[in-house]
């Protein structure tokens, strides 16, 4: 019997297409992520669909966020501006946002958590393109940079995550919701979660970090509620009927509190820190929380091959980075460049534009009703 030759190169470059084009799925071997043949596509139309509704959905918010900031706008102008929520222009960004979360909502049922979660960069992208063509506003070197790696991070992301077909019906999430892997979770996400609430709110704390902690261990548990109840709908309107079960009607509780509370984490955020600082930290935290989730929960990484969860993991860390330089020193330039212009004032001499205070709603006047503006020095002048 003749002896086996000794792996070379070329056997070393085999395995690791091997590893790498090995199913997701319990280590069934079959044709992997990451390939762009015909056959990956055939056999990802319905991850692909759920891609296609996260990313449209993503862009319809971005259009929504940007008419709500419109019609603020166009309101301040008006000499006698009416409340915001009787502007039909207003109405119309909430249900265009509506719409755009129904969007996402249907994307969970469809497609892994691992793998629409982080399309969240593209609503931050998009919002970026959407304002310099609406509300005219500069489209910088750093934003074309971040799209550039929000847009290669999604096509790794599309490409490597998790390619598990798994039907989401009642027994499974009650097979999930009871498994220890669920419950050790749990019991982390809790403790943590009442440190940190502990920190907050008897000690005073209000890092952003802290804060945004505890919108993303909600977060965790809400994109677990959303899959669950979104792919029993699903399952439901093709005939299986789920809404029977007690765990749909768990999961529907589970979803709208921990969406409850997340806001009202999310606002205290907001109100502490610039949105230049909550956006890009809170996608980081959030999908960061959603991936451990689906892992946990779906076990959606259950027999992944290293280099395809690297991949994976590069095509994250693009996301992130590529949200960070759009988001970047946005609302300190967008300060510097914008004013409300009064004109000339009947008996008043005007030194210079009236600069709007980005932390309330006033435009510049002082306690005695004068008017001020602070030049480039740091100098106060009045009219």
């Amino acid at each position: 019997m003749a002896a086996a030759s000794p792996a070379g190169p070329e056997d070393d470059a085999q395995a690791v297409l091997d590893e790498l084009s090995r199913n997701f799925t319990y280590w069934a071997p079959g044709p992997g992520n990451g390939s762009l043949s015909s056959a990956w596509y055939r056999r990802n139309q319905v991850h692909l669909f759920g891609v296609l509704l996260a990313i449209l959905g993503n862009l319809v918010i971005s259009i929504s966020l940007n008419i709500q900031k419109y019609s603020h706008l166009h309101l301040a102008q008006k000499e006698h501006p009416k409340p915001y929520f009787k502007s039909v222009l207003w109405w119309s960004g909430v249900l265009l946002m509506a719409i755009g979360e129904m969007g996402n909502f249907a994307a969970y049922g469809v497609a892994p958590i691992t793998l629409i979660a982080p399309l969240g960069c593209m609503s931050v992208t998009g919002n970026a393109i959407i304002s310099v063509i609406f509300l005219k506003e500069n489209l910088r070197a750093s934003d074309l940079l971040g799209m550039t790696l929000a847009f290669a991070g999604t096509y790794l992301l599309v490409s490597f995550a998790p390619n598990m077909i798994q039907t989401i019906s009642a027994r499974t999430v009650q097979y999930c919701f009871v498994g220890w892997q669920f419950l050790v979770y749990v019991i982390l996400e809790i403790l943590v979660f009442c440190i940190l609430l502990y920190f907050h709110k008897r000690k005073g704390r209000k890092h952003i970090v802290i804060l945004l902690t505890l919108v993303a261990l909600l977060a965790s548990l809400t994109v677990i509620s959303v899959k669950a109840v979104s792919g029993m709908i699903t399952l439901s309107v093709t005939g299986k009927m789920q809404l029977t079960y007690a765990i749909f009607y768990v999961m529907l509780v589970i979803m709208v509190a921990s969406c409850v509370f997340q806001v009202k984490f999310l606002n205290q955020a907001t109100k502490l820190y610039t949105m230049t600082t909550v956006v890009p930290v809170n996608h980081v935290f959030f999908t960061t929380s959603a991936i451990i989730a689906g892992i946990i929960f779906y076990q959606e990484f259950l027999g992944a091959a290293f280099l395809t969860v690297f991949i994976y993991l590069l095509g994250c860390f693009l996301s992130f980075l590529g949200v960070f330089l759009v988001t970047r020193n946005r609302e300190n330039e967008h300060l510097q460049q914008s004013f409300i212009d009064f004109g000339n004032i009947p008996g008043k001499q005007t030194l210079d534009k009236i600069q709007p205070d980005s932390n309330g709603l006033s435009s510049g006047t002082l306690p005695d009703g004068s008017y001020s503006t602070r030049s480039q020095s740091g100098e106060k002048k009045e009219a």
